[in-house]
């Protein structure tokens, strides 16, 4: 390697026809291999400028160009370190990446040296968010064994089964859940409407208003939300009075859709022009007599649970508010109305 420096001539040696003497000080930044001196110029008490050819310490002071040899140096030096990580509850660990930029390399030495001491520990499964900011750091983790577990908007989850044994890791969520809202006021009209894309679009089939329940929200909530989404109607949430699960529905999915009752708190109807073509209060035997209800067998028997519900033969699963005791966070308990407790509070 050829570097330019300056140093005082006291510091320096005399060259000789047999033997090189180096350079030295209290500190010894050069390693003991034969140099060769190019030009040598003795000016003293004077700066001199020297070019030669030299063999640096890894560990020198003196500023010159990064080598690849030197910067896996650099890299190597990184590996008594670990990434931060969270225990779970199964024996594992997660890793929640920052938007910080790391280069590729040094995230390599650093996962590679925190599965090791993750190994020696008996760690099961190991997760690592990251964000979308940090997607260059995927390749280095797939090739450690990681595997892709899910995607949301703005970060990638991987995960990595470090024992020998079966992988006990969960498939991401496996299940959309969807309601469809059976509003029904007191002339026993249903409210329904025709939406404009979709399977039902242009085919003048009335159905319930429809929808997918967001994340994080109840079903009770989205019955209520959708209901109000697609017709201006404001309702509130009764009963579940049946669900359906089906399989390899969307991008392969399976799928859980909730049939529930509504009593409407207003009537007057402002359709979402983005999506109902039309929505209209309609008498139930109507809707009922529609030859798309009468030819599938899942519509007649939804058709048939709702007449028997608006006739007092059936009892659905009301929402009753509780709270788990091993995460104090609230939730719903969807249970048949004619069951009673001490702590049952009034439903959502």
């Amino acid at each position: 390697m050829i570097i330019k420096f300056l140093c005082r001539t006291p510091f320096l040696s005399y060259v000789t026809s047999s033997r090189t003497s180096f350079f030295s000080s209290k500190r010894h930044f050069f390693s003991n291999y034969p140099t060769k001196v190019i030009s040598f110029c003795k000016n003293q008490g004077k700066l001199t400028k020297i070019r030669c050819s030299i063999y640096l310490h890894t560990r020198s002071s003196v500023s010159c160009s990064v080598t690849p040899a030197m910067a896996r140096e650099k890299e190597m030096e990184q590996v008594d370190r670990i990434l931060d990580a969270k225990e779970d509850d199964h024996g594992g660990v997660t890793v929640e990446m920052t938007n910080e930029p790391l280069d590729p390399s040094v995230f390599g030495s650093l996962l590679r040296a925190s599965l090791s001491h993750w190994r020696q520990q008996g760690k099961r499964g190991v997760w690592i968010k990251l964000p979308i900011e940090l997607v260059t750091l995927v390749e280095p983790a797939v090739k450690e064994g990681f595997y892709y577990h899910h995607a949301e908007p703005k970060y990638l989850m991987l995960v990595n089964w470090l024992p020998g044994t079966a992988n006990t890791i969960p498939a991401n969520a496996t299940h959309r859940v969807g309601i469809g809202a059976f509003v029904i006021n007191e002339r026993n009209e249903v409210l329904v409407v025709q939406e404009k894309s979709g399977r039902f679009r242009g085919t003048g089939v009335w159905k319930f208003p429809t929808g997918v329940v967001d994340e994080g929200e109840d079903i009770c909530d989205a019955a209520v939300r959708e209901v109000k989404e697609e017709t201006g109607v404001n309702a509130k949430f009764i009963e579940i009075l049946a669900f359906r699960q089906s399989h390899k529905s969307f991008f392969d999915k399976s799928d859980l859709f909730f049939v529930c009752m509504l009593q409407p708190l207003s009537f007057d109807i402002h359709k979402q022009d983005a999506e109902i073509e039309a929505a209209q209060w309609m008498p139930f035997e109507q809707y009922a007599a529609q030859p798309f209800v009468h030819g599938h067998e899942l519509l007649r028997y939804i058709s048939d649970i709702c007449s028997a519900k608006m006739e007092g033969r059936y009892t659905g699963f009301s929402s009753v508010p509780t709270v788990t005791s091993f995460s104090q966070k609230n939730t719903y308990l969807y249970m048949n109305g004619n069951v009673r407790t001490n702590s049952r509070d009034d439903p959502c």
